[in-house]
């Protein structure tokens, strides 16, 4: 397994807000700070507020209130808190260890809490030497609305369990005096607050105690936020951080209370609580005596609990629990295995430190690659069927997973079998295509080392299989014996690059190349989809025998305007189309295209609607390509039953006769020469789209845990086509959207909100090999109802590879930076690279991509097939010229942001 870092790239940050201003002048180290003069504000930490020296809070005329539900706090009880040490002082934070920055920034406050739309609770300073204009100033800005908020961010480390004795204490005191609150049904953070403190300090019996602790833990006046806060930063993918907006720990400390109070609310739907926090699910509040030793204080118990619930993944578990013994369990068995595994990081670490030594001074050896592969694998293959079944929702998962794939790899490969019988006049059909698909998904399942990966015949080899045919055609070759021949050269090539550890090669391919060639194989898809769609209105919309029903139709108009005494049955026979139109053909094909399209992409993101609640939001989702094919075809076989659409394919009767071994002697030696040559471009493209497709799937975005086997999946790849040659059934290879989005479908994710962004981050993913094997032994039977599967309405089968194009797009970033081409720049979504790139420099490199994918597409779809035969060196340069040409354009700072994994 490899090992990762057990922070995962995250850090806690500290956020404080005092309102009111900014804060007095830093002075230099060991200076005396300058003498309290009258006009002078000194900072109040304890309470957060600004306190003239030497002078005290005056009460207003009227009682001072925050809000109008609010009960009014004297200005009494504000000023009663003493300013103890808790708060690191000015001094003190600047020679802090961990690094900080501070803001100043104006608020105008608009609450409509606020009577009349200003604060009437503003405190007045009195200050002795105060002028006429000083008091007018202070009134203009009263009135106005306006306020000033010193905000400051500082990192702290994660606690380490293994070492620190008081974080495991901390845990062990919450579980014993649990202040745990289950799906709270609030959304308001004044009422969530209010219920933590209510069940932390009701028993003390104090009002006192309550009023303290909720004026500590929000800042005062007009402007109404949480304080202090610990929230949980990480590693954005490219770059950059995020914060985690599903929890956030308020902390204070009061002298009112003689020991330290933690309370956890989960709340029955996520609350917006204002930047960085819009998608708030728990709300962890920390109270602490004023006169508290340093480990115990409310910034060291916080961030006792902020490490605990920086792990997404027990998130993710603490939201699914019922009970509240549960939630305790759970939090008690990560405290007690983050200890195990933080107490084995220096070794594991070092150990990390050697391997990565020895790859970085890699030299090419015979077979080092599989057996490092398979090092890693075997010991985690057990658990590659247990993962599918165990655990919460892993059972709904795999079956919602395994159905996604039966379709997503079922349609494609009918739709392909058609393809290729009329590329090669019937020699490959649908049912060896069939036959080709189940054999090699489920070895390639049982054996494989990457299980997410998913095998298929695609519209590349589609292509390839076309150029051979064609030279077959020209120089009067035996066909069967030649594409046997071809795809044995191939597997002899890939023994070879698998056996030398050439997959290394791929350390060179960056992201930029990935979605490149990702991106082509999403438009081949939509091109071979509408494509079909034009060909359809072609042979039933736009006909001689439509032209003449226009003619006829012209012709009846006219004669009902000029002579209304004709019978209507002469006008329905004039009207009666001609035989041989069918345009309703054509407009029925092109309601089932686009209404897969439609309906698939609409379920595939109902998880971002408002409607149900979320676990039927994500059912739905996971099962929105099975329903969209279902629905689609029962619309076009049964509802317009009447239109007579055209059958996907013609099956024939199942025969052990197609199991027979090519006959090689029909091929001469010029013959296997220039196989060799066909088998070689052919290896090129198994090998870029095999491990494209791995490096998509093992990107660092999916957490996947239990290591990579690039040699060892190209070898196994090999030996399943070598099989097929031999046979000459269709070879398969790893497919591109299908991988990546088979990673998605297993995964369990987590929404966060960015400037009104909306995006999701995989929190898990379940590595099984379950969902390949069920939906590639559902395959296999599909063999037994080819009659019933012929139904299938044509344009659903391609309707689904527009699905399959459109929900490959989500994620790629180079289709996001070519929409922000057309998109109004205050519309940019707040990502690493728009942090960190020029505007022009990022649109230059979208252009370099473009023209990339531009040739691509040139060389893909040009009607010569010779010229196809070049188009797998094509996608092997891409590499050079983005290591070689692009630096020489875009500086290496630039490329690194925003071409980083």
């Amino acid at each position: 397994m490899e090992n990762t870092p057990l922070t995962q790239d995250v850090e806690l940050t500290v956020a404080c807000y005092n309102d009111e201003g900014p804060p007095p002048p830093y002075h230099r180290k060991n200076s005396q700070p300058n003498p309290a003069s009258p006009e002078t504000l000194a900072i109040d930490m304890s309470g957060n507020t600004l306190v003239p020296p030497g002078e005290s809070l005056t009460s207003p005329e009227s009682p001072r209130r925050r809000h109008k539900s609010d009960g009014a706090i004297p200005a009494a009880t504000l000023n009663s808190q003493p300013s103890g040490n808790n708060h690191l002082s000015p001094n003190q934070r600047k020679n802090s260890m961990f690094g900080s920055r501070s803001t100043i920034s104006g608020i105008k406050f608009d609450d409509p809490y606020i009577e009349d739309g200003k604060c009437s609770d503003r405190t007045s300073w009195k200050t002795t030497d105060s002028d006429d204009d000083s008091s007018l100033q202070t009134k203009l800005q009263d009135e106005s609305g306006l306020t000033l908020m010193y905000s400051k961010h500082e990192k702290l480390p994660m606690k380490d369990f293994s070492m620190e004795v008081r974080a495991t204490m901390d845990v062990q005191n919450f579980l014993k005096k649990t202040v745990l609150i289950l799906d709270l049904n609030k959304v308001s953070l004044d009422e969530i607050i209010d219920e933590i403190l209510h069940k932390l300090l009701d028993s003390s019996g104090s009002k006192h105690s309550f009023d303290q602790a909720r004026s500590a833990l929000f800042t005062h006046d007009c402007v109404h936020q949480l304080s202090r806060t610990l929230q949980c930063t990480s590693i954005s993918e490219g770059g950059g951080f995020d914060y985690d907006q599903n929890w956030i720990c308020a902390l204070a400390s009061i002298p009112s209370i003689q020991t330290r109070h933690v309370g956890i609310a989960r709340l029955h739907h996520p609350a917006n609580l204002g930047t960085a926090s819009q998608e708030v699910y728990f709300v962890i509040v920390v109270l602490t005596p004023t006169k508290e030793k340093g480990t115990k204080n409310e910034l060291e118990t916080g961030r006792t609990f902020a490490t605990i619930m920086s792990d997404p993944e027990l998130r993710m578990k603490l939201l699914e629990v019922n009970t509240e013994p549960e939630f305790k369990e759970i939090l008690e068995a990560h405290t007690n295995a983050l200890a195990e595994k933080q107490k084995n990081w220096a070794s594991e670490k070092a150990m990390f430190s050697a391997e990565h030594q020895e790859q970085s001074s890699f030299r090419c050896s015979l077979f080092r690659g599989i057996r490092e592969d398979l090092r890693r694998r075997i010991p985690v293959y057990v658990s590659d069927f247990k993962d599918g079944v165990v655990g919460n929702k892993s059972i709904q998962k795999t079956i919602s997973t395994t159905f996604f794939l039966y379709f997503a790899c079922l349609m494609p490969s009918i739709a392909f079998g058609v393809l290729n019988a009329n590329n090669t006049k019937g020699q490959l059909n649908v049912e060896k295509v069939l036959y080709s698909q189940t054999f090699g998904g489920l070895v390639f399942a049982f054996f494989g080392g990457t299980p997410h990966i998913v095998l298929l015949t695609t519209a590349p080899l589609a292509l390839y299989t076309k150029i051979i045919y064609s030279i077959c055609q020209d120089f009067d070759i035996d066909f069967p014996a030649m594409y046997a021949c071809v795809g044995l050269w191939n597997s002899f090539f890939l023994f070879l690059y698998s056996a030398f550890d050439l997959s290394v090669l791929m350390k060179w391919s960056t992201r930029s190349s990935e979605e490149i060639f990702a991106l082509f194989i999403s438009i081949a898809f939509c091109v071979d989809a509408f494509k079909d769609a034009v060909s359809n209105f072609a042979a039933h919309y736009n006909i001689p025998a439509c032209s003449m029903t226009t003619t006829a139709n012209s012709a009846v108009n006219y004669s009902i305007t000029s002579n209304l005494t004709n019978s209507v049955a002469s006008v329905v026979n004039s009207t009666a189309p001609p035989s041989g139109c069918e345009r309703d053909v054509s407009l029925l094909y092109l309601l089932l295209l686009l209404g897969t399209l439609w309906l698939g992409v609409t379920l595939y993101n109902f998880t971002m609607t408002p409607y149900l609640n979320a676990g039927k939001r994500e059912l739905l989702a996971d099962y929105s390509l099975p329903v969209a094919v279902v629905i689609m075809s029962f619309f076009g076989s049964y509802i317009f039953r009447d239109v007579q659409l055209d059958s996907s394919f013609t099956p024939r009767e199942l025969s052990l006769e197609v199991f027979k071994v090519v006959p090689f002697h029909n091929l001469s030696v010029g013959a296997v020469f220039g196989a060799m040559g066909l088998g070689f471009c052919l290896s090129l493209l198994f090998f870029m789209d095999q491990n494209i497709s791995a490096a998509l799937v093992n990107a660092q975005q999916n957490k996947l845990k239990k290591g990579t086997a690039y040699h060892w999946d190209l070898l196994v790849c090999g030996v399943i086509n070598a099989v097929l040659s031999l046979l000459a059934f269709p070879w398969v290879h790893a497919a591109l959207p299908h991988s990546p989005l088979h990673v998605r479908a297993l995964a369990d994710v987590e929404e966060r909100v960015d400037q009104g962004h909306i995006y999701q981050i995989i929190v898990r993913v379940r590595e099984t090999r379950l969902t390949a094997i069920f939906s590639h032994i559902l395959i296999g039977l599909s063999l037994l109802i080819l009659n019933y599967l012929a139904y299938i309405p044509t344009p659903v089968l391609y309707g689904l590879f527009l699905y399959v194009g459109v929900t490959a797009l989500y994620g790629n970033q180079l289709f996001e930076r070519i929409m922000l081409l057309i998109t109004e720049q205050s519309a940019y979504p707040p990502n690493h690279y728009i942090r960190r790139v020029p505007q022009r420099t990022i649109h230059l490199f979208t252009v370099l991509q473009m023209v990339q994918l531009l040739v691509l597409c040139a060389f893909g779809f040009t009607p010569y097939p010779y010229l196809k035969m070049f188009f797998p060196v094509l996608i092997f340069t891409l590499i050079p010229l983005r290591h070689k040409v692009i630096p020489r354009l875009i500086r290496q700072k630039f490329l690194k942001a925003i071409d980083g994994h």
